[in-house]
């Protein structure tokens, strides 16, 4: 506070003077207190089952939305896989095509077939899946008529 000019201040001679007093706390001891410690033993637990909780929350939401990731992933991938199979499955029905099958034939000066040219090699074919015994089968050769 600054003394206004009509006024002297009531004090007009020395200053105050602050002497320091070295303190000396070295022989001090603290006393235990049980019950301050008890406090803070269980402050200290209820911080670290908060910090628990809350790790584990921030664990589960992460791992959900790495999870979300994942998921996005595969079906982008499966989407991707069913495009190429439906392609894969559009070609092959163009390749198995009698027509065209009959073109390339043609184009190779292949004939038709005569009777009696096609020679069935075995006609006691197992069952699928069945067992089926080893044995030598004789190599028969169809000579085309051309």
């Amino acid at each position: 506070m600054k003394p206004s000019p009509a006024r002297k201040p009531c004090w007009t001679g020395t200053p105050e003077v602050y002497f320091a007093k070295r303190m000396d706390n070295s022989r001090l001891v603290r006393v235990a207190d049980p019950k301050r410690s008890r406090e803070m033993r269980m402050l200290v637990g209820a911080f670290a089952c908060l910090f628990l909780l809350v790790m584990t929350y921030a664990w589960q939401h992460f791992s959900a939305i790495e999870y979300g990731y994942r998921i996005e992933a595969l079906k982008f991938q499966r989407d991707g896989l069913v495009e190429l199979n439906r392609t894969l499955q559009v070609e092959e029905s163009s390749l198995r095509s009698p027509d065209r099958i009959d073109a390339l034939a043609r184009s190779l000066h292949l004939q038709p077939t005569a009777p009696g040219q096609v020679l069935l090699l075995d006609t006691n074919t197992p069952e699928p899946g069945a067992p089926e015994m080893a044995r030598m089968s004789s190599l028969i050769s169809v000579i085309s008529a051309r």
